[in-house]
C-alpha cells in the first residue's frame, strides 16, 4: 500500500481533472520521460484530449513551483508537461509494452480510484457536517429565543406589582 499512497500523491487536480504528469508516469512506469513521450506522439490517436493534454507555461510554473525536486530542471523551458488523465495513464501501459508498464497501470488506476473515493467520502462527509450545522443553528435558534422570551418576561416581573390585601395605610385611608 506504501507504493499507492505514494502514486496518489503524484496525481493533482488541473483544469478540473484528476491528472499525472509524463514525468511521474515515466517513473512509475520506469522508462524515461522522453521516452513515454515518443511512445504518445507515435500513438497519438490512443490519447484524445480527454485522456491527456499538454500543460499551459502558466500551469506549469503554478504547479511547478510545489515541487521540491529537479524535475523542472531537467526539463527544457519551452517544454511543458503532458498531463494524463486516469484513462491516458492507463492507456500508456498499451503503448508502452512491457510486464513493468501492465503492473504500474495497474497500481496508478488503483491510485485514481482511492483518490475518488476520498473526494466522494469528503462531500459526504462535509454534507453530513452541513446537514449537522443548520440543524444545530435551528436548535441554536429555538433556545435564543426561549431565552429571550424569559428575559422578556423577566422584565415584565421586575415592575412594582401592587400588593392585594389590606395595609394599615389603606385601612386608614378609609376611615
Amino acid at each position: 500500500m506504501d507504493e499507492l499512497s505514494n502514486i496518489q500523491k503524484k496525481i493533482h487536480e488541473i483544469r478540473g481533472c484528476k491528472v499525472m504528469l509524463d514525468f511521474d508516469l515515466a517513473e512509475i512506469y520506469e522508462v524515461e520521460t522522453r521516452v513515454l513521450n515518443q511512445a504518445v506522439k507515435r500513438n497519438i490517436k490512443r490519447f484524445p484530449t480527454d485522456f491527456m493534454f499538454q500543460l499551459t507555461i502558466k500551469e506549469w510554473n503554478s504547479i511547478s513551483s510545489q515541487f521540491v525536486m529537479t524535475s523542472r530542471a531537467k526539463r527544457p523551458k519551452s517544454a511543458c508537461p503532458l498531463a494524463f488523465t486516469e484513462h491516458g495513464a492507463t492507456m500508456l501501459s498499451s503503448v508502452l509494452r512491457s510486464d513493468v508498464a501492465i503492473d504500474a497501470s495497474i497500481l496508478v488506476v488503483r491510485a485514481f480510484v482511492a483518490v475518488r473515493q476520498f473526494a466522494l467520502d469528503y462531500a459526504e462527509l462535509n454534507q453530513k457536517l452541513e446537514r449537522f450545522m443548520i440543524e444545530t443553528n435551528m436548535q441554536f435558534n429555538d433556545v435564543y429565543q426561549a431565552i429571550t422570551e424569559l428575559a422578556a418576561q423577566k422584565t415584565l416581573s421586575d415592575k412594582p406589582m401592587p400588593q392585594i390585601g389590606y395595609t394599615a395605610e389603606r385601612y386608614r385611608e378609609k376611615e
